[in-house]
This record gives C-alpha cells, structure tokens and sequence, in this order.
C-alpha cells in the first residue's frame, strides 16, 4: 500500500472493520475486498501522478472512472471479475461518502460491464450415486474410503460445502436428526440430516483409528490431523475420470446437485434457500435457471414439432 495515503489506508481498513463487524463478511470476502480497492487506489495515484488523499478521492470524475475501466480490461480482466471490483469500489465509496460527507455520483452511476452468469453445474440423479460409488473405490484403506464416502455423502445428502462438512467436531457425531451449521459470514441455519449419511458417517467412525474427541475434527487425515479439502478434491477428481464426467464434477458441485435434485423434485424455493444457507433469494433463484435449461433440453429433444 505505500502508493496509497496514510489517510486513504486508515478508512479502507476501518471500512473493512464495519464489514466485519456490522455485516459479518467472512475473511476471505475482505481479503478480496481489500485488493480490488487497493488495486483502484493504486491505479488513481499512478494515472493522476500523486498520491491521493481523502480529499482527491471526492473529486474522482466519470472520465477517471473510464480510464480505470478500460485499463482493467486492458490487462485482460473479464467482465465478471470487473463488476465484482467495481461492487467493491462503489461499496467502500458509499460508506466514505456518508462518513465524510460528499457526493459519490461519479463513482456509484458506473455501469458495471454486462456479462452472462455462469449457472450452477450439477450432475445428473445416477451420476451423483455413481460418485458416491466411486469414490469408495479410490482408496486401498477401508477407513479412508469409508471417510470419503461419508464426506461426499454428507455434501450431496445435506447440501453442505465441503469447509462446513470439515468443520464438524467430534462433538456433533453420533450425527443428529438435524445439524446447526454456521456458513459464510457466520449464518446458521438448520440442516436435516439424511438417514443414509448417519449411517456413511457412522461407518466411517467403527472404522477410523484415530481417538475421536469432543474438540477434534470429526474427519480426519491419514496422519490423524483434520482433514485437508484437498483430499476430497482429489479423490473425486479420480472418481469423475473413472465415470468419465466433466471437471465440472467437484465437492461443491455435489452441492449444486443437492439444490437442483429438491427443486426438480417439487421443492420450495425459500425452503432450499434455508437449506443452502444463502442470503439472498436472488443467488438460489440461479437453480431455477437450470431447471428450465434441463427441462427445454428435454423438450427440443423430445417434442415431435420442436
């Protein structure tokens, strides 16, 4: 940050406090959040030839704007990744705006680029049972296979991420009818939990050896350790090669296909939004989406006029 003003660093760091402690924005959020508007103080500094303090950052016009745009797609930014840093510019502009009393115009009237949002990659009702199957057979360790199962399980049967599903402790086994889960930027919601990964994650346990406790991870690594995600991505990177599905076949598209089997399935929107942990309808409404693709490939595949 030495481009930027002792001033402008100060409120960037005090803005990201408030996100922290008002919205509850997880570390990794502010971590980018911190870049992309470090990334636009820096280019501010570097195009007017001075460093800015926070009066310079009240006389940003529309055609400074321009100019930081059209340098971020210079260097081959898409343009997702430019609307979520100008989100994060606009967002750190509104809260120093109100702070210190200025008109923000400039700044919050940038359109962000149009782009079309990628919707979720689920897999297909068999193939979800097919990984699962799978990926029992990728370790030559009965307790390892019967762990991996109970984590795929477990993100399919409960619609978890997978840093949720290694945040269980020991604590929460034998599994309950229904698990509290704290997700990103520290929302709980309440998670039912399938008769089939009580049982995946009681296998596991009669055979894992190493001592389970109250405060340890519930899933462990080879060593005794918590088990790092990377295991499981590997594991199911062997498994989608074997059944020959997409690299799209990941931990968290085992969660995708959780939401999108419920709705296909007759299920409500605000319920698997609930389920999910999301915070906004708008972000579950993405499965809506590919439940009209999946039924209008049906249809042009199928009606004899289509």
């Amino acid at each position: 940050m030495s481009l930027i003003s002792p001033a402008c660093r100060d409120a960037l760091q005090h803005w990201l406090d408030s996100l922290s402690a008002l919205a509850g924005r997880s570390e990794n959020t502010l971590n980018a959040y911190r870049g992309d508007v470090v990334e636009f103080l820096t280019f501010m500094t570097l195009h007017h030839a001075e460093r800015h303090g926070l009066k310079a950052l009240e006389r940003i016009t529309v055609s400074d704007m321009r100019a930081w745009m059209a340098d971020q797609r210079g260097a081959d930014v898409s343009a997702r990744s430019l609307a979520r840093k100008l989100s994060a510019v606009k967002s750190f502009y509104r809260w120093l705006a109100e702070r210190e009393g200025f008109e923000p115009t400039a700044v919050l009237s940038t359109r962000a680029p149009k782009f079309t949002k990628k919707l979720p990659r689920p897999l297909a009702e068999d193939a979800a049972r097919a990984m699962i199957d799978m990926v029992e057979l990728q370790s030559t360790s009965d307790w390892v296979a019967a762990r991996d199962v109970a984590v795929v399980t477990l993100l399919y049967g409960c619609g978890l991420r997978i840093s949720e599903a290694l945040s269980l402790t020991g604590a929460d086994a034998p599994l309950p009818a229904t698990l509290r889960i704290v997700g990103k930027g520290d929302k709980e919601r309440i998670v039912p939990v399938l008769p089939a990964a009580r049982e995946a994650v009681d296998g596991y346990l009669k055979l894992c050896p190493h001592p389970q406790a109250q405060d340890k991870a519930l899933f462990r690594g080879v060593r005794g350790g918590p088990l790092n995600p990377r295991a499981i991505q590997g594991v199911m990177a062997k498994a989608r090669m074997q059944l020959g599905l997409p690299s799209t076949a990941t931990p968290h598209a085992m969660r995708h296909s959780f939401a999108t089997h419920l709705l296909s399935a007759g299920g409500d929107l605000r319920a698997i939004q609930e389920l999910l942990g999301h915070a906004s309808l708008s972000t579950t409404q993405a499965y809506t989406a590919v439940d009209t693709a999946r039924l209008m490939e049906v249809y042009n595949h199928a009606h004899p006029k289509a």
